[in-house]
């Protein structure tokens, strides 16, 4: 089932939480709300489920209008990050509550009970009460209790927030998985870009009230239209430079840099750009030079802070190796196709070459 939000605007008060909204959402899509605290995802996620009534525009499912729906009659199922399992009620009891109200028989209640506690695994847990289970497994419970009913959407709000690590990245395959096998139309709320970059087809990045950028979670990262979206994606985050963007190079005399860039169209005095850690390269030689000032050993490879000449810090990440220590000068360079470019306003200013994507 298709989800369309059009112009949609949503008032706490004289607060304005959602500024006309506009997202398309395809049947048995996972997208991704993504963005940090108070822009706006939660918030657009219980207008969608009908918790919330909108000052302004229209929801439609399956291209029906259901703005002025109550959430029963949506046929949404929300997982929440509380889980909110009935304490006194066994696992059993808990997934089959949404059937009980249906007034469905009680051998096509202990069928579907027991279906889905198979999907999500915990098909040996079903005579225990949530007190007795961890965390993951209370989590598995609410998303069984979720889709019994075999609802239209799912819609997840900060589901693994309260898990640890472990359990994170377990949970993230399991929901990922289920939603495929079911392929049901889900919408994950999450700060986490790297449960939305894992979990999700696409991702509508939101800031302030207003989705930033809407694309899938490589295109994202690989072209972010503004510098807010290239600093919210990528672990370790990207560094900026500011400097001078002339005859196809990024100068910055103060940290004494010099990197070529593809052709632009316009020389301007006033740019950032942008560097991930990964594209960043130590060479033997190179005119730009930094100093190592912190290393971060991460396992398979090392995180190394590089000191510029003006006091500016970027990162690499580079293979474990025992010959590059604290106060080391290394020289580095990126090559041109790897650099984001900025305007002073951070928008993104793209190469006019066929060969690099033109701003639309």
């Amino acid at each position: 089932m298709g989800i369309q939000i059009n112009n949609f605007t949503k008032m706490f008060g004289d607060t304005k939480v959602i500024d006309n909204m506009n997202l398309h959402i395809g049947s048995g899509e996972m997208i991704a709300l993504l963005g940090p605290s108070g822009c706006g995802k939660s918030t657009t996620l219980f207008a969608i489920s009908g918790i919330h009534k909108i000052n302004e525009g229209d929801i439609l499912f399956a291209g029906k209008n259901v703005t002025n729906q109550p959430p029963q009659k949506r046929n949404v199922g929300v997982i929440f990050q509380s889980y909110a399992l009935y304490p006194h009620m066994t696992v059993e009891e808990n997934i089959a509550f949404p059937l009980m109200i249906r007034k469905e028989s009680k051998a096509e209640i202990k069928r579907k009970v027991l279906e889905m506690a198979k999907m999500v695994r915990i098909d040996n847990l079903l005579h225990r009460k949530p007190a007795e289970l961890s965390g993951g497994q209370q989590q598995r419970v609410s998303l069984a209790r979720a889709i019994v009913r075999k609802p239209d959407v799912l819609l997840l709000d900060e589901p693994l927030a309260n898990l640890d690590a472990k359990l994170r990245l377990e949970m993230r395959s399991e929901i990922r998985r289920i939603q495929q096998e079911t392929g049901i139309t889900a919408v994950l709320v999450t700060h986490d870009q790297v449960e939305a970059m894992s979990m999700c087809d696409r991702i509508a990045l939101m800031h302030d009230g207003k989705i930033v950028q809407v694309d899938t979670p490589i295109e994202m990262y690989n072209n972010p239209v503004n510098d807010f979206v290239a600093s919210f994606l990528g672990n370790p985050p990207i560094s900026f430079i500011e400097g001078q963007l002339t005859s196809q190079h990024f100068i910055n005399n103060n940290d004494d840099i010099s990197l070529p860039l593809p052709t632009y169209s316009d020389d301007y005095d006033n740019v950032k750009i942008g560097l991930r850690p990964e594209n960043i390269q130590l060479v033997r030689r190179s005119h730009n030079k930094a100093t190592v000032c912190f290393i971060e050993n991460q396992g398979r490879e090392n995180l190394y802070d590089l000191k510029l000449a003006g006091g500016k810090i970027i990162r690499t990440i580079q293979p474990v190796r025992d010959d590059l220590k604290l106060g080391d000068e290394v020289n580095w360079v990126i090559q041109p196709q790897h650099i984001l470019v900025f305007n002073n306003n951070g928008d993104r200013l793209y190469a006019s070459q066929t060969t690099f994507r033109k701003a639309s």
